[in-house]
C-alpha cells in the first residue's frame, strides 16, 4: 500500500464534522422509531437510511450524475415524478363512497385545512420568505406527498426537515388527536349516534366522480391538477372494475417501489449543514402546530354542525376532517366508543377522511397557485 492509498483510507473520517455525527443520530432514531415504534416504517426506514448514507464523506452518493442517491432525487423529486405516482396509489387505495354518501363532509375536509393558512402567517411572522413560509404551512394538510411536491417548487432546500415533519406526524395521529379531540368536546357530544344511509352508490356515480372532480378542481386551481389528476386517474381505475391487474399494481408495486425511493431521496437531503440549523427546529415545532390546529379546526366545525343539526351531528368526526387515511378515522371511532362501546362512526369518520385528502390536494394547489400568479 503506497502512502497516497493510506492517506486516501484516512481522509473519510477526517472529514466527518459534528454535524455529520448528529444527523447520522437522527437517521439511526428514525430507523429505531420504523422498527420499535412502528412509526410509518415504509417511509421512516428508508429516510433514516439514506439520512445516514448522504452524511458520509467522500461515497459520492449525492452526485447528481453518477451517485445514487442524488440520481434519485433529481429523477423524482425535482421533476415531482414521485409524489406523483404516489398519489396514483393512494387513488387507487380509496373508497369515496362514505364521501358520496354523505357529501357535507366535503364542508369538514375543508375545515380540516385551517392549519396550512394559520401555519403559514406563523412562519412569515418568524422571519421566512413567503415561498418558505407556504412549503412550512403545507405540513397542515397532514399529507406527505402534497408536502413534498409543493416544498419541492417553492422551497426545495427545506424539502428534508419537512417530509419528516410531515410523514413524522402522520405516524403520531393516535397520540396527538386525542387529547385536542377530548379538550374540545363534551361527554355527551361523543356519544352521539349517527344513522347511515341506506342508499347505495352507483357504479356511474363512481365513475364519473373521479372525471368531474379533476376537470373542475383543474379549472378552479389549474396548479393542482397534477395532484388532483392522479389522485383520481388511480381512483378510476379502482371504480371502473375493468383493470384489476393494473389497479392493484397501482396499489402495490409501483407504490412501494416509489415509496422506497422517494424515502431514500428525501433523506438524501437531510446533510448536516443544510439540517442542523434554526429553521429544521422551528419547522418540526411548526408542524407539530399545524397539526393540533387541523384537528380544533375540524372538531370546532363539527361542533358547529352538532348545534345546527339539533345535537344530531357527533363532532368527533370533524378531527377525521385531515389527510391523514385511514389512521384518523380509526381514531375517531376510538374515541368515540370510549364512551358508548356501540357506537359506530366509522364510515361517517371515512367520509370526512377522504373528503381531507381531497382537500389537502386542492389547498395545495391553491396555494402553488396564488404564488404562481395563477388566479
Amino acid at each position: 500500500m503506497t502512502p497516497a492509498d493510506l492517506l486516501s483510507l484516512l481522509e473519510a473520517p477526517l472529514q466527518l464534522d459534528w454535524k455529520n455525527l448528529v444527523m447520522m443520530a437522527v437517521g439511526g432514531v428514525l430507523i429505531y422509531l420504523a422498527i420499535a415504534k412502528d412509526y410509518e416504517p415504509v417511509l421512516l426506514l428508508p429516510i433514516g437510511f439514506a439520512a445516514i448514507l448522504t452524511n458520509l464523506p467522500l461515497t459520492g452518493l449525492t452526485d447528481p450524475h453518477e451517485g445514487l442517491l442524488g440520481i434519485l432525487f433529481e429523477a423524482g423529486i425535482r421533476t415531482e415524478l414521485f409524489p406523483l405516482l404516489i398519489f396514483i396509489g393512494i387513488g387507487a387505495l380509496t373508497d369515496f363512497g362514505p364521501l358520496l354518501e354523505n357529501p357535507r363532509m366535503a364542508l369538514l375536509g375543508a375545515a380540516g385545512q385551517v392549519g396550512i393558512f394559520g401555519t403559514l402567517l406563523l412562519a412569515l411572522w418568524l422571519g421566512f420568505d413567503l415561498n418558505e413560509a407556504a412549503s412550512i404551512g403545507i405540513i397542515g394538510a397532514i399529507d406527505g406527498p402534497t408536502a413534498i411536491y409543493v416544498s419541492s417548487r417553492l422551497a426545495p432546500h427545506l424539502l428534508g426537515p419537512i417530509a419528516v415533519a410531515a410523514y413524522s406526524y402522520m405516524s403520531l395521529v393516535p397520540i396527538i388527536q386525542p387529547p385536542v379531540m377530548r379538550a374540545l368536546t363534551t361527554k355527551a357530544e361523543r356519544a352521539v349516534r349517527m344513522p347511515y344511509s341506506q342508499t347505495p352508490i352507483s357504479r356511474k356515480v363512481r365513475v364519473l366522480f373521479p372525471i368531474l372532480v379533476t376537470i373542475i378542481v383543474s379549472l378552479i386551481s389549474p396548479k393542482a391538477s397534477p395532484l388532483i389528476a392522479t389522485l383520481m386517474f388511480g381512483n378510476l381505475m379502482r371504480e371502473s372494475g375493468v383493470v384489476e391487474r393494473l389497479t392493484k399494481a397501482a396499489q402495490n408495486e409501483i407504490a412501494n417501489v416509489t415509496t422506497v425511493f422517494l424515502g431514500l431521496a428525501i433523506g438524501s437531503t437531510m446533510t448536516g449543514d443544510s439540517f442542523i440549523r434554526r429553521e429544521s427546529l422551528l419547522i418540526l415545532a411548526m408542524g407539530l402546530l399545524a397539526f393540533v390546529i387541523d384537528t380544533a379546526g375540524g372538531v370546532l366545525f363539527g361542533k358547529l354542525l352538532y348545534v345546527l343539526s339539533g345535537h344530531k351531528f357527533n363532532p368527533l368526526i370533524g378531527a377525521a376532517g385531515i389527510s391523514a387515511f385511514p389512521m384518523s378515522a380509526r381514531i375517531v371511532q376510538r374515541v368515540g366508543q370510549e364512551e358508548d362501546f356501540e357506537n359506530f362512526l366509522l364510515m361517517h369518520a371515512m367520509g370526512a377522511n377522504t373528503a381531507g385528502q381531497l382537500g389537502s390536494v386542492v389547498a395545495g394547489g391553491i396555494v402553488l397557485t396564488l404564488l404562481s400568479g395563477g388566479f
